[in-house]
């Protein structure tokens, strides 16, 4: 009941936003997104990578080496190929990697030059490898790649990429998703029913990798 109380609150706060935005001239440059919450007594069914935070190229990190200042780099950009350059090392792959585990390897890379390092690697600001992502495609208000966080849900989605746009033919909606053995499945969703009604039937839980796409509607 608190769970279905909260997702409700969650779609009126959508609902006066986008009212808000089609009302003003000025359109907004930051809309929060909203976590959604689960039930108290909801945990993860498994310890695997998915609970991790895995680093993907435009992620930025801080690499802190343990009382050696002049070896810690507090900005630097994962590069498209996926490597960074910390002092000392020249490149190393940091793509695909737990910050626990990149941590490791460098600490594995400076035992050349320090005795016993301690690395500790921080995510700044976070992209995502792309087959962890969100992406939302059609008649989304602004249609992005969504880094994904756990538990994120369908209206989490819709808040981040601010709505539907007036085209939108929100029931027709699919979400394609992938198993881990490349299996397509195709979802249909009513965005329509989330967003205007606040049926939170359709509030489903996303998996990293989802496809949301928004069909225009037929005039």
């Amino acid at each position: 009941m608190i769970y279905h109380c909260r997702v409700a609150s969650l779609v009126a706060l959508l609902i006066v936003a986008l009212s808000v935005a089609g009302c003003s001239s000025a359109r907004p440059s930051v809309v929060p997104a909203v976590a959604a919450r689960t039930p108290d007594n909801m945990q993860p069914t498994s310890n695997t990578p998915n609970d991790q935070y895995v680093i993907g190229a435009g992620d930025s990190l801080s690499v802190f080496v343990y009382r050696n200042p002049d070896l810690s780099e507090p900005g630097v950009s994962v590069r498209p190929d996926g490597r960074i350059s910390v002092p000392l090392i020249e490149d190393i792959t940091a793509s695909g990697k737990t910050p626990s585990q990149l941590a490791r390897e460098i600490e594995g890379r400076l035992k050349k030059y320090v005795q016993d390092p301690n690395v500790t690697v921080i995510v700044r600001s976070f992209v995502g490898p792309s087959d962890r992502q969100i992406k939302v495609i059609g008649e989304a208000t602004e249609p992005a790649a969504i880094p994904y966080r756990d538990h994120m849900t369908l209206l989490d989605v819709m808040i981040a990429t601010k709505g539907l746009t007036k085209y939108a033919a929100g029931n027709r909606a699919e979400i394609i998703r992938r198993d881990p053995d490349g299996k397509q499945t195709t979802i249909n969703v009513k965005l329509d029913n989330l967003i205007k009604d606040g049926d939170i039937s359709q509030n489903m839980e996303m998996q990293p990798g989802d496809t949301l796409i928004i069909p225009q509607s037929w005039f």
